[in-house]
């Protein structure tokens, strides 16, 4: 049965930092009438180089805090949190889980390319989730995957579109693009913030799948399009602030995040 989303309680969004942002971004475009609640672990970030079970202790203290906070639906936009957690997050939650693994993967194989790369960090490419989920789904498409871990500084930095960053993907794609490879799931929500250097250097012949944009065609196609008029709030909660994550902020969502609290994260 399609449920529709209510509109009362907000949708939680979580991520290690700033790159969920880009998937608030996506879902506030697809849910304008909506109101939100964005936790980044600031504090403890990265996840991408922390072991596994760091990384689901990490990721079950952010979903109690979201539920103890009246969220409804919870967006792990968070690729090793969703690569590492997500089963303990959905035996734990009151409320619905909606990773970034599954929708990149279904878009990905929407596609129809037999050769299919992913790009993500250390602990997302090391969990294997993505290869396992293509497999899963559909056998077919070779899949081959490249851990990434400069792109979320250069992410970070605001050089989506520069020349250093177009020869760090170069270096990265390189194995991949000699391979022949039809098209790149961008692995990391940083990721998408890159997209002209790897459009760029990917060519106009390989497909780049943004995983923000899927995972708000999965919410929507899972729980309905909101009805609901007008603009819902935003609120940030960190577990660290910093003038850093307020300027990549400011870039991400093109305009100052409002409603910010500094917070401090219940223990699993």
């Amino acid at each position: 049965m399609n449920v529709r989303i209510a509109s009362q309680r907000p949708i939680g969004v979580f991520d290690s930092g700033v790159g969920g942002l880009t998937v608030l971004r996506a879902l506030r475009r697809r849910f304008p009438g909506e109101s939100f609640l964005y936790l980044g672990d600031t504090a403890r970030l990265p996840y991408g180089t922390k072991s596994a079970a760091t990384v689901q202790r990490y990721a079950l203290n952010a979903a109690r805090h979201l539920e103890e906070h009246g969220v409804r639906l919870l967006v792990v936009a968070c690729n090793t949190a969703s690569s590492y957690a997500l089963p303990e997050l959905a035996a734990a939650s009151s409320v619905p889980v909606v990773g970034v693994v599954e929708p990149g993967v279904r878009a990905a194989l929407a596609l129809g390319v037999r050769r299919i790369g992913v790009l993500g960090t250390e602990g997302t490419i090391r969990s294997g989730s993505y290869q396992s989920t293509l497999a899963a789904l559909d056998g077919r498409p070779e899949v081959r995957a490249a851990a990434c871990p400069l792109f979320v500084p250069l992410a970070e930095e605001g050089w989506g579109d520069h020349p250093v960053t177009d020869q760090v993907a170069r270096h990265y794609l390189a194995p991949l693009l000699r391979w022949r490879v039809q098209a790149l799931i961008l692995g990391c929500t940083h990721y998408p913030l890159l997209r002209p250097s790897l459009e760029r250097v990917a060519g106009p012949d390989v497909h780049l799948v943004d995983s923000a944009s899927a995972v708000a065609d999965a919410v929507a196609a899972s729980f309905g399009d909101t009805e609901s008029a007008g603009s819902g709030e935003v609120h940030i909660h960190l577990t660290d602030a910093s003038d850093h994550f307020l300027r990549v902020a400011r870039m991400i969502l093109e305009a100052p995040p409002g409603h910010l609290e500094v917070v401090t994260l219940p223990q699993a």
